[in-house]
């Protein structure tokens, strides 16, 4: 194609991407434990910042995937029918309700895409999961964010208050994440008795294993028989496979095919389905590493009381330090001891539970920061 030289004849150049997309905060993930030791010349930096629960693999994970990799010059099941049988075995549902993905933050990326078009509108929370308006974003809808409650939760009346005719779909962390905060079945049945029908609501339960207030409903088995209800998991978290990234969801067989539409072929990868066979048959085992981690979840919430009263309760692998424009500060306080913690400035910092060595290293930085 010929190109005129002429200014004047020349269309107006537009950018070479959507403007809108500047405005938009990049997801920042943990920084690298290794490049912190490295900088202050530490033989290690411990990592509190991604929510990964420190045990590592669950037996027979390494070697399936091992197994797995020997075949990677072939595609993988684009049905994902192994995984998806098992899942449905699981949880006691039908395999054609089940979609999975590269985590549950890719699966609440392909509801936005199965459900809004530009101009259509996602509810949520905020603060909550960071991912949310970068999804919305870059699926064209609005982003209303409804206010959290001066206790760091969920103000589910406001969210109800706030859903329009535009409204399309709601995301509902539980428990929340960063602030760890969990709600209970009485509220979350009123919400679901004001939200319209034609208004998919999203429970995203990526730390539901970690949950022991038995108030707080398990959203497989109460809520997803409900034709607008799609339950977000994954095995990032307590089944430990965050390196292979895989989630699943649990919607209406309409909902989970619309899904499975728009889904990146073969984004579950074959030694992704074989991780997470292997770890789904080590259920005792996972359920012993979260005691673990709750007994040390509320050892540290305790100790970080006597210092910051106003540290909400934790329903999570991790807990919330609501530190507003001190949450840099903090951080940087932490790293420069060696421990890399997540802060969200303007609103406070969230720590991962790690080990109870690791823990006693972050509260010993805590004691001096906040004492």
């Amino acid at each position: 194609m010929t190109r005129s030289s002429d200014p004047q004849q020349r269309p107006r150049r537009l950018g070479l991407t959507r403007a809108d997309l500047d405005a938009l905060p990049n997801y920042v993930p943990g920084r690298s434990p290794a490049d912190l030791a490295r900088e202050l010349g530490l033989p290690e930096a411990i990592k509190l910042a991604s929510n990964e629960v420190p045990y590592g693999p669950l037996p027979g994970v390494v070697e399936a995937v091992t197994e797995a990799v020997a075949g990677v010059h072939r595609y993988p099941d684009m049905g994902v029918v192994a995984l998806r049988e098992t899942l449905a075995e699981r949880y006691g549902v039908n395999a054609d309700r089940i979609a999975t993905g590269c985590g549950s933050v890719a699966l609440a990326e392909h509801l936005a895409r199965a459900t809004c078009l530009p101009g259509d509108e996602i509810l949520y929370s905020w603060r909550s999961f960071e991912a949310y308006p970068i999804i919305a974003a870059t699926t064209g809808a609005t982003s209303i964010r409804v206010p959290n409650t001066p206790d760091h939760g969920h103000d589910l009346p406001a969210m109800a208050a706030a859903v329009t005719d535009r409204t399309r779909m709601i995301l509902v962390c539980n428990p929340n994440n960063p602030t760890g905060t969990a709600l209970r079945r009485a509220e979350l049945d009123r919400f679901l008795a004001d939200v319209p029908d034609d208004v998919l609501v999203i429970l995203d339960e990526a730390y539901r294993e970690f949950v022991t207030d038995p108030d707080v409903p398990d959203g497989l088995a109460t809520y997803a028989d409900r034709p607008n209800v799609v339950v977000l998991r994954t095995l990032s978290k307590a089944w430990g496979l965050a390196g292979l990234r895989i989630g699943f969801l649990v919607a209406h067989p309409e909902v989970a095919a619309a899904v499975r539409k728009v889904v990146t072929p073969f984004s579950t990868s074959m030694a992704a389905q074989a991780g997470a066979l292997a770890a789904l048959a080590q259920e005792d085992e996972v359920r012993r590493r979260c005691a673990l981690v709750v007994a040390e979840r509320e050892r540290v919430t305790e100790a970080l009381r006597k210092l910051l009263p106003d540290v909400p309760e934790s329903q999570a692998n991790f807990v919330w330090l609501p530190l507003g424009d001190r949450a840099a500060a903090f951080s940087a306080a932490c790293e420069a001891r060696g421990v890399i913690v997540r802060p969200f400035q303007g609103d406070g910092v969230r720590v991962t539970i790690g080990t109870p060595e690791e823990n006693d290293a972050f509260l010993a930085v805590a004691e001096t920061a906040l004492g």
